[in-house]
């Protein structure tokens, strides 16, 4: 086989086939890993991407081997250029609907009728429509941010969510940590780990537990009762919180932990639908080990199926659930094969 050359032209082009091996909804480190493997499997690959990344106000992508810092935009530019090398198909749009197509194969051994290489239909927003062998959905997650003033401007820059991405650049400094879910304990004793300079704002949330306060006290954690109202922000920085009743306790970033909703309103039609996460943290996927559905065919990755999941781990979670829809198509066009070769075979019947 010829290798794929490093500078080699890609055709880009929004002209769809009629039916692909796979159909990947979401484009993002998980979407693209997994069309990534399915081309150079040598599947028709369509990926359609919504254009909203999760992490698009983030100045660089981090904990990521060999790219760390890398701008998310970039990231995503040469993901796209490695699945177009391979001839996978990248279109911007977004996926209004899925539906099972009349008499097509699902990974199931049931009847086949003359569409038996497509068992999925995809409509876009725009009324494109395409059909797919197997469904990959990684199309992740909404950040859904608590109610204070200046919170959303300063998102991704000294607000931020994981401090295992964006721990390292706030490091020393002085943090808060903005109690807004369950994990909240959990958060600002793990931010600790990056500053001895912690302030826990409980907002609206009960204040700590006699146990809770004193594995703050002991971890020199101190706490601020009370709704927090506004961010003080100075020459484009994050200076301090602002409470409801007006004080203002200096800090230089903040963490807060939102509520994080799944993309997935478009599966309903194929019976899948979001379950709240466990953690209470919000809605996912629910998936088998692997990214396996529900749905016989359907098969999911990244943060729509776990909101905890960092870039990389996305990025393995759809190459896994790639590899795993490709067996499972090797062993369909094994299945068909066997059954045109026997009918080849067949003796033609007594006249």
């Amino acid at each position: 086989m010829v290798p794929v050359k490093e500078k080699e032209v890609v055709t880009v082009t929004d002209q769809l086939m009629d039916g692909y091996d796979v159909v990947v909804i979401g484009g993002g480190a998980a979407g693209l890993s997994g069309a990534l493997t399915l081309a150079r499997a040598r599947r028709s690959v369509l990926v359609i991407d919504g254009g909203a990344p999760r992490n698009a106000p983030a100045a660089g992508v981090h904990g990521l081997l060999a790219l760390d810092g890398i701008p998310p935009a970039e990231l995503l530019e040469r993901g796209r250029a490695d699945a177009r090398r391979y001839g996978a198909q990248v279109i911007t749009g977004e996926v209004a609907d899925a539906r099972r197509v009349e008499g097509g194969t699902d990974g199931t051994d049931g009847p086949c009728g003359p569409d038996a290489a497509y068992g999925f239909e995809v409509t876009t927003a725009d009324g494109r429509t395409v059909r797919a062998r197997r469904l990959l959905v990684a199309t992740g997650l909404v950040d859904e941010l608590p109610d204070v003033a200046g919170l959303r401007e300063r998102w991704g820059r000294d607000v931020l969510h994981c401090p295992y991405c964006h721990g390292w650049e706030v490091r020393d400094q002085a943090i808060g940590v903005l109690a807004s879910g369950p994990m909240a304990m959990h958060q600002v004793l793990l931010v600790r780990q990056w500053s001895d300079d912690i302030t826990f704002f409980t907002h609206t949330m009960p204040e700590p537990s006699d146990e809770e306060a004193e594995q703050l006290a002991a971890r020199g954690i101190r706490v601020v009762n009370g709704e927090v109202a506004a961010l003080e922000v100075a020459e484009d920085r994050l200076t301090g919180v602002r409470l409801a009743d007006g004080t203002v306790v200096a800090r230089e970033a903040l963490v807060v932990g939102p509520r994080m909703a799944a993309r997935a309103g478009f599966l309903a039609s194929l019976g899948l639908r979001t379950a709240e996460h466990p953690a209470g943290i919000g809605t996912y996927l629910p998936t088998e080990t692997g990214g396996r559905t529900d749905v016989p065919g359907v098969w999911a990755a990244g943060n729509v199926i776990d909101p905890s999941t960092q870039v990389g781990m996305a990025a393995a979670a759809g190459a896994g659930a790639a590899v795993q829809i490709n067996a499972e198509l090797v062993a369909e066009d094994t299945r068909l094969a066997v059954a045109a070769h026997r009918a080849a075979l067949a003796p033609e019947p007594a006249r």
